[in-house]
């Protein structure tokens, strides 16, 4: 468990927070996030690749509270959006335009307007038909567009279907083997100025060798570029590292993964440029819960908390497993084996089958931990559940940086037209 979330006498603390103060003031369920942790992760991820040169894109997706972002902005990040509302959450929060890069194979005109006006380090493209919309933007606001190419380089990065995303048959970037001539025909363009590649086979993998090969792939691309005299600034290695969920997990070994890339990319004389984000933001959060009820059927023990899939889905979209806390230890209490769920109206409204708690009665709080990655940012209102509250703690102080809006400010975005 992060040694920033951790027991104090039994009870559960964020930092030098009692999770039980915060429980006190508000209705549950609520995400709550360490500070420290976000900056020593940032710190521990850069000590890594001291002597290299390169940037730290926190790749925004992952977890995009404005307090997160500053926080990256701080310790001098920059940032990776897929959107134009990621790009303007990044400024907002204080990071510098020319450390932003822009991902996403569905980039739109406005959102790519925008970014030129403004000002980036790299669109990421992912097509030629987006190639020819941005030099068209860019033509017609008489700007050049930094980019690079996103290469796929048909990669198995071993980890989950849904967020494997280097194989062929995924819909992101450039076949590798096609972006040769990807690369010439963009040279030809008025206002498209080619500064790096880019590629991100995936996320949460545990598997350096996936990595190796693919950053082999990519050193040769870039031989092959200089033969015809189109020379890049910035190699984008994307994120991916994944993180420690369960006792059972793997978790890639950081400096191993530092010598890989100083081996086979650091000799280039290209700024790499990393997109971490789980690795970052994952073991900083939990999210806080209350039992609302126990429930035993003709096979089953269900435990009714009341933080649901609209709150927290990734176990609905990737069949993930987070660890599920206490907030107190209790001295006795009997454990029990149940299925973990929530009140949302749909079966996959299920966070833990099978899984022994200690102690668990109506009206306890628990916590599920490593949930500061793809957590509140995957977040809806289903059921019109309002959306939950989001705090940060730092030392010995917390602050509630997400409000739950109330019935009437999610009745206010809509409207009913008067057909009369």
């Amino acid at each position: 468990m992060n040694k920033h979330i951790s027991y104090k006498l039994d009870q559960l603390f964020v930092e030098d927070v009692a999770v039980s103060e915060m429980t006190s003031k508000m209705r549950t369920p609520f995400y709550v996030y360490s500070r420290t942790s976000i900056k020593d992760n940032f710190d521990r991820f850069t000590r890594s690749f001291k002597g290299l040169d390169s940037i730290i894109c926190y790749s925004v997706k992952a977890n995009s509270n404005l307090s997160v972002l500053e926080t990256i902005a701080k310790l001098q990040g920059g940032a990776d959006v897929v959107s134009l509302g990621e790009y303007r959450r990044a400024l907002k929060a204080g990071i510098d335009q020319k450390r932003i890069v822009f991902s996403g194979v569905g980039k739109q005109d406005f959102e790519i307007a925008e970014a030129l006006k403004s000002s980036l380090l790299q669109f990421n493209i992912e097509s030629v038909s987006e190639l020819e919309s941005i030099n068209k933007i860019a033509v017609s606001l008489n700007k050049q567009a930094p980019i690079a190419f996103r290469v796929n380089p048909d990669i198995d990065a071993g980890t989950h279907e849904n967020i494997s995303t280097g194989k062929a048959d995924n819909k992101f970037g450039i076949p590798i083997d096609k972006a040769k001539e990807v690369y010439q025909y963009a040279n030809k363009l008025e206002k498209i100025k080619i500064v790096g590649i880019d590629v991100h086979i995936g996320s949460q993998i545990s598997n350096l060798n996936a990595f190796r090969q693919t950053f082999e792939h990519l050193a040769k691309l870039i031989d092959e570029l200089k033969n015809i005299n189109i020379h890049l600034e910035n190699i984008d290695i994307g994120g991916g590292l994944g993180i420690k969920y369960r006792d059972e997990d793997l978790e890639p070994d950081l400096q191993e993964y530092s010598a890989l890339v100083k081996k086979i990319l650091g000799h280039l004389n290209c700024r790499i440029i990393f997109e971490p984000g789980r690795y970052i933001v994952g073991n900083c959060g939990i999210l806080v819960t209350k039992v609302l009820y126990k429930k035993t059927s003709q096979n089953k023990n269900f435990l009714i908390t009341d933080a649901g899939m609209n709150d927290f889905s990734r176990t609905a979209l990737y069949g993930a497993t987070h660890k599920l806390i206490p907030l107190y230890k209790k001295k006795s209490g009997k454990s029990e084996i149940f299925d973990v769920v929530g009140p949302v109206c749909e079966s996959t409204d299920t966070f833990l089958k099978n899984y022994l708690v200690e102690g668990a009665e109506t009206g306890d709080f628990l916590a599920f931990l490593d949930v500061g990655a793809y957590g509140a940012v995957l977040s809806s209102e289903y059921n019109t559940r309002p959306l939950v509250p989001e705090i940060m703690v730092y030392n010995k102080r917390y602050e509630l940086v997400r409000s739950r809006p109330t019935y009437e400010e999610i009745f206010d975005r809509e409207t009913m037209p008067n057909w009369e």
